[in-house]
């Protein structure tokens, strides 16, 4: 966790918004045979490296995230803005675009 706060102390998201990394694609089958980059796939999981404070409702009052830092989420096949720091690419989404989280 000392990462993500140190990597992103220069960038918080605002409002409802989430910053996630993707985890990374499979590049080996089961059975031990490696992968071509187009049959990977797009990967949906990914894990929360910043949320914002969320966002207000018609009454002014501050609506929670639902997400913390370090939970993994499913994301949806399309959508995000893809945001590069420290050389490394992650994608910001809204909290209610995330569609659920892995519990263990």
């Amino acid at each position: 966790m000392a990462f993500c706060i140190r990597a992103f102390r220069k960038f918080l998201p605002m409002f409802d918004r989430v910053l996630v990394e993707r985890l990374a694609a499979e590049t080996m089958s089961k059975g031990g045979i490696m992968l071509p980059e187009k049959a990977q796939g797009k990967v949906l999981q990914a894990t929360v490296v910043a949320v914002g404070p969320g966002s207000t409702n018609q009454k002014g009052y501050l609506t929670p995230m639902s997400v913390k830092i370090g939970e993994k989420v499913l994301l949806p096949e399309y959508g995000g803005t893809k945001v590069h720091l420290e050389d490394k690419e992650y994608f910001l989404f809204r909290d209610a675009d995330i569609l659920g989280k892995y519990v263990e």
